[in-house]
């Protein structure tokens, strides 16, 4: 039978195992809501970087480009880390530059897997209906903060597990506890998560709509694939 893991944050993926697995990223707030955003309303391509100057290089060749540090816009560049922003004409057809505090580095450490598959809970069902035709390990890699684990990313985890429970065996305890702590909220998840560190952080910049928006379920039919060193909208019809 086929393995579903888990792993809490970056910082903890040197234990595991990505080769002959698809690793599914998730950051849900923001960068992983916001690219799948960005492919549902028409962008071309989102090239992840981990770094501001990589982000800036990109933005000079002609790239829109998105810079997010500590959950602001860094200064001097078009778009910022809020799926709202996403929902505009300008992107349809464009290639985006992105580089955020931790879901782009999350993805570029995911390199060496099968593939790179971009999970929120907006995709969450176009993410369960294709890795249930495919026969790979899965890993869901929680982008956490500053390699930290936080709630939101640990969660949609537990979401992925408890869609594919029948299909996929628990790998580890990890799988297991995101699993059963996705259970306890999956009825109320913006109450069971009031006192998360990033919902906190969020809501002191005054932005509660993007925690709303981003804990919505199956929202979109798309699954941003990390194809090369750019992430494109896999065909999933």
């Amino acid at each position: 039978m086929k393995q579903i893991d888990v792993c809490f944050t970056p910082d903890l993926l040197h234990l595991h195992t990505v080769e002959n697995t698809i690793v599914v990223v998730a950051d849900v707030f923001r960068a992983t809501s916001c690219m799948v955003t960005a492919f549902a309303y028409g962008v071309n391509s989102i090239t992840p970087v981990a770094t501001i100057e990589e982000c800036r290089q990109l933005q000079e060749r002609g790239y829109l480009a998105a810079a997010e540090r500590n959950a602001r816009k860094v200064d001097g560049f078009e778009l910022d880390n809020s799926p709202f922003t996403y929902m505009d004409e300008r992107i349809q057809g464009a290639n985006v530059a992105m580089t955020t505090t931790n879901g782009t580095l999350a993805i570029t450490k995911s390199r060496s897997a099968v593939k790179v598959l971009v999970g929120s809970f907006l995709n969450l069902d176009a993410i369960v209906r294709y890795l249930k035709t495919d026969g790979y390990d899965v890993m869901v890699l929680c982008a956490g903060w500053k390699g930290r684990v936080n709630l939101e990313d640990t969660l949609f985890a537990g979401a992925l597990v408890d869609r594919l429970k029948d299909s996929y065996a628990m790998a580890e305890d990890s799988a297991i506890m995101a699993w059963r702590l996705y259970a306890q909220g999956k009825d109320n998840l913006i109450g069971y998560m009031s006192n998360a560190s990033h919902i906190r952080r969020l809501q002191r910049l005054g932005i509660q709509k993007d925690i709303a928006y981003c804990l919505q379920h199956d929202l979109y039919d798309v699954i941003p694939v990390l194809r090369g060193s750019a992430l494109v909208n896999m065909d999933v019809k």
